[in-house]
């Protein structure tokens, strides 16, 4: 290892910091203009404490205790908007507005809202009836950079607004006014209707134009550390993620798996999604640019953790002709697809069900066929299972055509297997007379691989609906007491890499019935296909794969919503079953053999895909012999 040595750079670097702390040092001596406000503290102070006692008729005002120091700081440094830190309403109190589905805090210092809860859903403890809350604790701020006229930078999250509660029919509206005189002041308008989870948000200001360098606009900066509301870490934070839409209703998000940060223009809307629920702040008055960060908390999933996400937005608020003037709303709610859609703003592409056909499934099939069963009155799982049935009967014309190529490839095992030990010294000729003999039979050896395929949307699809789907949440089914996340039987004394710390029941069924259905299905069709020379056999493959393939399941799907493995148990079983009908019922071998026989007998026409075919093996045949004369 190579010495450390001083070099010069180091010196310079050391005698910068001397001067620095020096400095700060020198800077923080009491000048004469502090020393007479520290004279002014017992005034704010006393201040403070007669707007405890003060009560409005429009506002209810949850008082805490005001922090005379930053008080009396705030009335030294804030310049012209000191006259809001000798206002009664310059201390730490919060104003409550509340409606059936949703409660909130706005404190007015800062002006921001310090507590948000909604309201009829607990948090993941058993037995609790802690609710969720989106925001609590200082977990979120809302700041406003000021740069006033004599350049100095203030923040809005360090100053007092003056509250003021009033009605509009209905609707609850609070007004936050940060005064920088009787006439001048920035503005937070908040109206909170009934029944709603989507609250309006102005700000504005008035008569700032001496006060605040208005030839720039003002830094907006939006944070939230996510709070964990759900079982499971692992799964929360997998779909805890800041998604935005930018330049006329295209959508993006950052990485949910690292650290990630992005910019874009012409916003429209920033969320800050949780899993099962979600922020969002929309504006209609796009903002010109925003910048967005996203910070994973969750170090070590094997450990409970408080927070998951720590997210961070930056906007620009721009004057126009001196003044700030946005229209804006505040979302605080379920992640749920039909309450996001019916507001009609683009909201539901919050709710990741998938891209292209995907998410057309979900939108437009799943989402209100699920609806409508579990509309019926009945459980969620029951739901589940009838759900599933409905999507099988579907699918089953492809699993009869996905059985019907597997029994037609079975019948022709013997023969394959005579043509393999025929030309198992001349693989191009086998390949030939392989593909010959089924033309001459009828039988297409990708059929059997066409009904998966074309299965390929409904999985992935389904993939994505179980853990967007907000009913699931909390509603319980035999042993499983979430259906959104796992349904543990036995918690485990220690941690297996990749499995967890418990065992969950419907993986394990999951994966026993997606043992058995490949072993019909992948069993006999394996066995049908001829090896080729030089290539891997996958008859060999596809046996492993039978093992592997529950067993990977079983550990990926054992953190996983239970609702997802229940469906995978059902419909595997119900898959087994229609294969069984089909094999002793429908399909006979004998019947397709009898027909394989007629078909032999009979010119067929060849396809000019396997006209080429067949051209180019014999051109491959005749090279390859030509090299060997010489």
């Amino acid at each position: 290892m190579e010495e450390k040595k001083l070099d010069l750079n180091s010196i310079i670097g050391f005698v910068l910091i001397s001067g620095i702390l020096l400095w700060m040092l020198y800077a923080n001596t009491p000048t004469a203009e502090e020393l007479k406000a520290k004279e002014k503290k017992e005034l704010v102070e006393k201040q403070a404490k007669e707007a405890k006692s003060a009560k409005t008729v429009t506002a209810t005002t949850i008082v805490a205790p005001a922090d005379s120091t930053q008080t009396a700081a705030a009335q030294a440094q804030l310049g012209s908007f000191g006259y809001s830190a000798t206002l009664p309403s310059a201390t730490d109190a919060v104003t409550e507005i509340k409606n059936d589905v949703l409660a909130l805090k706005i404190s007015n210092k800062g002006g921001y809202i310090v507590d948000a809860t909604v309201l009829g859903f607990d948090q993941f403890e058993k037995n609790s009836k802690k609710a969720v809350q989106i925001i609590k604790d200082k977990n979120a701020s809302f700041d406003i950079t000021l740069n006033t006229a004599d350049n100095r930078t203030l923040h809005t999250k360090d100053m007092f607004f003056e509250p003021k509660l009033t009605t509009e029919g209905e609707n609850q509206v609070l007004t936050l006014q940060l005064k920088a005189g009787p006439d001048q002041f920035l503005e937070y308008r908040y109206v909170l209707k009934p029944n709603e989870y989507m609250l309006d948000f102005g700000i504005r200001s008035q008569g700032l134009e001496k006060v605040v360098n208005t030839a720039k606009p003002l830094d907006l900066e939006w944070q939230l550390k996510t709070y964990r509301n759900e079982k499971s870490v692992s799964y929360e934070n997998r779909y805890t993620e800041l998604v935005f839409e930018y330049e006329d209703g295209k959508d993006d998000y950052l990485n949910a798996a690292k650290d990630s940060e992005d910019e874009a223009k012409d916003v429209s809307y920033v969320a800050f999604k949780q899993h099962l629920f979600t922020s969002i702040l929309l504006t209609d008055t796009k903002f010109k640019t925003a910048k967005f960060k996203s910070d994973n908390l969750v170090e070590d999933e094997e450990k409970d953790t408080v927070f998951t996400k720590n997210f961070t937005t930056q906007i620009p608020l721009a004057f126009k002709n001196g003044a700030l003037n946005y229209n804006m709303n505040w979302y605080y709610g379920p992640s749920d697809y039909t309450i996001l859609n019916d507001y009609d703003r683009n909201l539901d592409e919050i709710v990741p069900l998938g891209w292209g056909i995907f998410g057309w499934i979900n939108r437009y099939i799943f989402i209100p066929v699920f609806g409508l069963i579990s509309g019926l009155g009945i459980s969620f799982g029951i739901a589940i299972i009838l759900f599933t049935v409905l999507v099988r009967i579907v699918m089953s014309p492809v699993t009869y055509k996905s059985y019907l190529s597997q029994a037609k490839m079975k019948v022709l095992r013997p023969e394959i297997a005579e043509l393999n030990e025929k030309f198992k010294d001349n693989p191009m000729k086998k390949q030939q007379e392989t593909m010959k003999l089924y033309s001459k039979a009828g039988v297409n050896p990708m059929a059997g691989c066409l009904p998966a395929l074309l299965q390929m949307p409904i999985f992935y699809a389904l993939f994505q609906f179980f853990p967007s789907m907000f009913d699931l949440r909390q509603k319980s089914f035999l042993w499983a007491d979430d259906l959104s996340s796992y349904d543990s039987i036995y918690q485990l004394p220690f941690h297996i890499p990749f499995y967890g710390s418990h065992v969950s029941l419907f993986p394990i069924l999951a994966s026993i019935a997606i043992f058995f259905y490949m072993k019909m299905t992948t069993g006999d069709q394996v066995m049908s296909q001829p090896t080729q020379e030089g290539m891997p056999d996958m008859g060999k493959i596809m046996k492993i794969m039978i093992y592997v393939s529950p067993i990977m399941m079983l550990f990926f799907f054992n953190n996983y919503a239970s609702g997802l493995s229940l469906y995978y148990f059902v419909s595997n079983s119900i898959t087994i079953g229609i294969m069984l009908v089909i094999k002793n019922y429908i399909v006979k071998e004998d019947k397709i053999h009898a027909q394989i026989q007629e078909n032999k007998t009979k010119e067929k026409k060849e396809s000019k895909f396997q006209k080429k075919m067949r051209e180019l093996m014999e051109q491959a045949e005749a090279q390859k012999a030509a090299q060997k004369k010489k």
